[in-house]
């Protein structure tokens, strides 16, 4: 099972913004959207180009470098080139700070656990 390590300050990671960490020696992008707050590899399926670099729009993520866009909800790819949908992983929110599970043999979708959004 999966321990959920903690990353950052939820106050950090402004409504539409993104962040790169490394948990458990992975590197992962953080994204936070009006649904809540979602974690994803942060290395594009198609080329090695690293989606934090990207653009993040409501629930899609987009490649920098030819514009392969997946939803960060599940990973799913949304645009080519990519093809192979990108890990995701189970995030959760306690007392302000943003935790991410990351296991070594499974990966865990953050759809089955998204983080609420605060409230407005």
């Amino acid at each position: 099972m999966a321990q959920f390590a903690p990353l950052l300050e939820l106050a950090a990671l402004p409504l539409g913004g993104m962040r790169a960490c490394v948990v458990a020696g992975r590197e992962i992008v953080l994204c936070h959207t009006r649904e809540g707050v979602f974690a994803l590899d942060n290395i594009c399926t198609h080329a090695h180009a690293r989606l934090s670099e990207g653009r993040l729009r409501a629930t899609r993520l987009v490649c920098p470098l030819h514009g392969a866009a997946f939803d960060v909800r599940d990973g799913r790819v949304l645009g080519p080139p990519a093809v192979v949908p990108l890990t995701t992983f189970a995030v959760r929110v306690v007392g302000g700070s943003v935790e991410v599970a990351v296991e070594d043999s499974a990966t865990v979708s953050a759809r089955d656990a998204p983080a609420t959004p605060p409230a407005r």
